[in-house]
């Protein structure tokens, strides 16, 4: 697999909200920095917050507007989607991903704006 496949590979597995396949792709020691949030290290952390993530979300469609792979890091542009009751969160982010000699997720860096995922949230779900 290249280091795009392994990303957009895990993509799908989210987007299926499939959390233990997600996790496969990832290193025992992933480094999981959503920005301007504290890091999440390792399997369990990452599956932990992957599951709180996507529990309020009928779906997910995470939609990879661009995508760049230099040696083994891998860049994307995304419109992360998820429909929680009757609307869609709508998340632009900017990933960066490293791909360890295993084929593994080693680091997922995400950047967004956290006030428009916290006011998108409170007018989906009224709180």
């Amino acid at each position: 697999m290249t280091p795009s496949t392994v990303v957009i590979e895990f993509i799908r597995a989210i987007e299926r909200k499939d959390v233990n396949a997600a996790v496969a792709f990832a290193a025992e020691d992933i480094s999981y920095e959503n920005m301007p949030m504290a890091p999440i290290v390792g399997h369990e952390g990452l599956a932990t917050t992957l599951g709180a993530f996507l529990a309020p979300a009928a779906t997910v469609d995470w939609q990879i507007l661009e995508q760049w792979e230099i040696g083994n890091t891998v860049i994307n542009e995304r419109l992360d989607r998820f429909e929680i009751g009757d609307g869609w969160l709508e998340l632009p982010i900017a990933g960066v991903f490293e791909i360890n000699d295993d084929n593994k997720i080693s680091l997922w860096r995400d950047y967004f704006d956290m006030g428009s995922y916290t006011r998108q949230m409170a007018e989906l779900t009224g709180s």
